[in-house]
């Protein structure tokens, strides 16, 4: 069967010679924005290589029970390396709890798969201690990591894998994908493509989660009717966002993302930069605020909030990060004008 996998046509040639053609390599390393497609193409591989009734080389039927269990996550020779409940990283011990069992011969498939995804969440110990694995691979065994980009990972292990570099596609073509392929409206398709910036998994999933869409509506309108709002209306909500206070970092990593994203949104129309808005269905208020700011006020937003969720975890006070994010965002008394 096809691949199925829009926008990445040149990777998915790649891996159906390497699954065809004995060119098999030890460790891929996918890597790209989350929502581009790389767990999906990395799994699509692992049923390439462990299929019995392939059609063809290269390919997979998708039907039989191992390509019916690696889809589910579900087979018995399939390891998943996540971050144990309560823990934002991946350990030493989880990584020789892996190798224990990747020594082993494969229970039913032809080769063991493990699939490491995110792989720049584990530690330097847990990093170092995979290389023992990446330098002396078994031949049953084949190791798929997914990670954001090369620079959150150690050089060690970039050079021991096949790299699978996954970019994604432009806002037009994704648009005409979710219309043609997954019958989505026009407007919500435009939306959806700008939102996820051309990555498709991205998309499918905003198209499918109509909570997350409110919440983010929700998150844009209350900042949108802050920006004429004085400091201690600013201090008000800074404080209700971070109620309940056990759930107050969660709430946070949900919500800078968007403020990011929107002011990141306000410096591209400030500079009359020639890329695509995120928040396209705020194009007008977006132009009016950016019409009264310059380009240096509307940079130094942006690198603000940037530098605020990267160090999301070191504030011991959420609440005091989002005032502090707050005071620099700009004052109009002209509320720009909401949909």
């Amino acid at each position: 069967m096809d691949w199925h996998l829009f926008g990445h046509d040149w990777a998915v040639n790649l891996l159906q010679n390497h699954a065809a053609g004995g060119k098999r390599r030890h460790a891929y390393l996918f890597i790209g924005p989350e929502g581009v497609g790389r767990q999906t193409l990395a799994i699509k591989f692992a049923q390439a290589l462990n299929c019995r009734e392939a059609p063809s080389p290269g390919q997979f039927c998708g039907t039989c029970r191992d390509c019916r269990q690696l889809e589910g996550m579900q087979h018995p020779d399939l390891s998943l390396l996540i971050p144990e409940e309560g823990h934002r990283d991946i350990l030493i011990d989880q990584v020789r709890s892996l190798q224990h069992t990747l020594a082993l011969a494969p229970y039913s498939a032809s080769y063991r798969i493990a699939l490491l995804p995110d792989f720049q969440r584990a530690t330097i110990e847990a990093s170092n201690a995979m290389l023992k694995t990446l330098e002396e691979p078994s031949d049953k065994v084949v190791l798929l990591l997914t990670a954001n980009d090369l620079e959150s990972l150690l050089p060690t292990i970039v050079s021991r894998c096949e790299v699978i570099r996954l970019r994604p596609a432009s806002i037009e073509s994704t648009e005409a994908y979710l219309q043609s392929t997954q019958g989505i409206d026009p407007e919500k398709a435009k939306l959806f493509a700008h939102l996820s910036s051309g990555r498709i998994g991205a998309a499918i999933k905003l198209s499918d989660d109509q909570e997350h869409l409110g919440q983010r509506d929700e998150v844009l309108q209350t900042l949108l009717a802050l920006i004429p709002a004085n400091r201690v209306e600013r201090f008000k909500t800074a404080e209700n966002l971070a109620k309940p206070y056990d759930k107050a970092r969660e709430k946070a990593s949900e919500i800078l993302p968007i403020w990011l994203s929107f002011w990141h949104d306000v410096f591209v129309k400030a500079s009359g930069a020639d890329v695509p808005l995120v928040n396209i269905d705020l194009d007008e208020q977006i132009g009016e605020i950016a019409g009264l700011l310059s380009i240096e006020s509307a940079r130094n937003l942006v690198v603000v909030h940037e530098k605020a969720l990267q160090k999301l975890d070191l504030y011991a006070n959420v609440r005091l990060l989002l005032e502090t994010l707050m005071l620099q965002w700009p004052y109009f008394i002209a509320q720009p004008s909401q949909s």
